[in-house]
């Protein structure tokens, strides 16, 4: 315990000298915000009370809407913090993760250059981990994002993708489903009502039905090509070739390409061998809800071990916690269990 403390105490003045202020949240959080971010899948991973005053509460399960919350509230741009403490989830019986595990962040409030902060960020986290022999991989929600506003196809059907991006099965059950015609049992007025909804909330879903039926089907080059991007995968400077090709089909995705350019140059000015760095269209999208851009992770070839440190952009959560203020926002954390470990040469 007294070397996690050191390596946290160390990991914590690393982010500090990067300018970030050292801040404290509460481990007791109110469940109300994060099922209203998460939905409901957030109780099956967290420890959950009932407080007879407070009403649910929740162990903090990590601190991004913390930080978000407290900066959204109190100060003004740029800023950047620093905080270290437990989160609590639980594990899956056969993972070799606690329920509870000492996490250390840096989290950036920045409207300067996206491309500029993002390779900040990244590049912060790069120097402090690359004597460990990490490795790193990296994302990029907004391409899919693009591409999913882009579809020949319902604001409804759109929705419903972006909101199960995060849930690889279900997004391909949509559209496989989108990419077919509807067939919709015809749904007469009258009738006895029963269960628990409100009239409101049933004459809601049968327009939402309604429209449902009168959707065309996705047509299939624009299936094909959003399958085609989720496939990509490999080193970065392959990934932006491979993704500049796709983007003369898919022109949706040229900003977001561009972007990502515009990233790998700042990676580089900011020290970063971008030839060592691994690139996944799909990455993240099982772990990092909130993330709505540029993500990133670092890796032990180890079995069974999770992301030693990971991070991305946020913007949209600071826009929901923010109550329609938003200030674009980027991030990530370091599981100092795993750099002590590293730094022992303990890889059990």
């Amino acid at each position: 315990m007294s070397r996690l403390r050191a390596e946290i105490t160390r990991l914590s003045a690393v982010f500090q000298s990067a300018g970030a202020v050292r801040i404290e949240t509460d481990i007791l959080q109110p469940a109300n915000v994060l099922l209203d971010l998460y939905g409901e899948d957030i109780r099956a991973r967290a420890y959950v009370t009932l407080d007879p005053l407070r009403g649910e509460q929740m162990l903090r399960p990590d601190f991004t809407v913390p930080v978000v919350q407290r900066h959204m509230a109190e100060s003004a741009e740029p800023a950047r913090y620093t905080y270290d403490g437990p989160v609590f989830r639980y594990q899956d019986g056969d993972t070799k993760r606690t329920a509870e595990s000492e996490q250390v962040g840096y989290e950036v409030f920045d409207r300067g250059p996206a491309d500029v902060i993002e390779a900040e960020v990244f590049a912060l986290f790069y120097k402090t981990l690359a004597p460990h022999g990490l490795m790193a991989s990296t994302g990029d929600v907004g391409l899919l994002v693009a591409a999913i506003n882009g579809l020949t196809t319902s604001d409804a059907r759109k929705a419903a993708l972006r909101r199960h991006i995060w849930r690889p099965s279900k997004f391909k059950a949509l559209l496989r489903r989108f990419s077919q015609p509807v067939l919709v049992n015809a749904v007469g007025a009258g009738g006895q009502q029963i269960g628990l909804r409100e009239s409101f909330d049933v004459d809601q879903r049968l327009v939402q039905l309604a429209d449902e039926a009168a959707a065309q089907p996705i047509p299939q080059i624009e299936i094909d090509a959003l399958n085609d991007l989720l496939e990509i995968k490999g080193s970065l400077l392959d990934a932006l070739t491979q993704l500049q090709s796709l983007a003369l089909r898919l022109p949706v995705i040229a900003s977001a390409v561009d972007h990502m350019l515009a990233r790998l140059t700042a990676l580089r000015v900011a020290g970063v061998d971008v030839s060592q760095i691994g690139f996944e269209a799909a990455y993240g999208l099982t772990a990092m809800e909130y993330y709505d851009g540029f993500v990133f992770g670092f890796y032990a070839n180890q079995a069974g071990w999770p992301a030693v440190a990971s991070g991305g952009r946020y913007d949209a959560l600071t826009r929901v916690l923010g109550q329609g203020r938003d200030v674009p926002a980027v991030g990530g954390i370091i599981r100092p269990e795993f750099t002590v470990r590293l730094l022992e040469g303990d890889m059990q």
